[in-house]
This record gives C-alpha cells, sequence and structure tokens, in this order.
C-alpha cells in the first residue's frame, strides 16, 4: 500500500510564499494522478491542484489559478506546491492524493466522486494577516 507523506507547512505572513510536498512510499507513484486538497474545519474539502503522470499537465481550481504551481518529480517519489501570494483564506490543511487514471482531468477536484485510492496525513498552513 502507497504512503504518502506532506510536509513543508507552517505559518507565513500574508503576500509570502510556502512549497509543501508530498513523498510516496513506492515508486508506482509516478503513474498516478496526484490532487492537492485543502479543508477546514466544518467545510468541505476543497481542490486545489492537480497533475498528471508525466507532470505535463495540470489543473488548478480558481481561487489558487495565477498564484499556486504543481510540479512533480518522480525521481523522488514527489509532487510539489508551490504557493505565491498567499492569503489568509489560503489557510487551511493540506493534503495530497494519488489515483490510477486513463486521464487525469475529469473531476480531478472532486475528493469523493474521483477516487482517490491513497491519502496523506495533511500538513497544516496557517497564512497570518
Amino acid at each position: 500500500q502507497v504512503q504518502l507523506v506532506e510536509s513543508g507547512g507552517g505559518s507565513v505572513q500574508a503576500t509570502g510564499s510556502l512549497r509543501i510536498s508530498c513523498v510516496a512510499s513506492e515508486g508506482t507513484f509516478s503513474r498516478d494522478c496526484v490532487g492537492w486538497f485543502r479543508q477546514v474545519a466544518g467545510k468541505e474539502r476543497e481542490g486545489v491542484a492537480g497533475i498528471s503522470p508525466s507532470g505535463y499537465y495540470k489543473y488548478y481550481g480558481e481561487p489558487v489559478k495565477g498564484r499556486f504551481t504543481v510540479s512533480r518529480d518522480n525521481a523522488k517519489n514527489t509532487v510539489y506546491l508551490l504557493m505565491n501570494n498567499l492569503r489568509p483564506e489560503d489557510s487551511a490543511m493540506y493534503y495530497c492524493a494519488a489515483a490510477r487514471k486513463s486521464s487525469c482531468s475529469y473531476q480531478w477536484d472532486s475528493p469523493v466522486t474521483y477516487n482517490y485510492r491513497y491519502w496523506g496525513q495533511g500538513t497544516q498552513v496557517t497564512v497570518d494577516s
């Protein structure tokens, strides 16, 4: 079973930047579609970004377009999320998830219907105003 471990979260001032990482325990991760999600207590999990196995195709939620960049290094079994120009409303627990799909794009931001097989435990990001 693949294990995903997020890291790199922390506290940052508004307009600052942070890069979080998602490391997988197995090399088969390089064949997975990977999504980044975030969740605030009492709210639904929100899709932030997604990336295809090769890294060529990338998808973003509307609130983060132009500010966040998803990337991956398959040699390191790692997917990154670079977050620039952070806002207080970006504060949340951030999770990565992996799924084996023939096409990554369709409903990548739906944590339920997309059928992500593996989830990490999350890393907390707090943006101070």
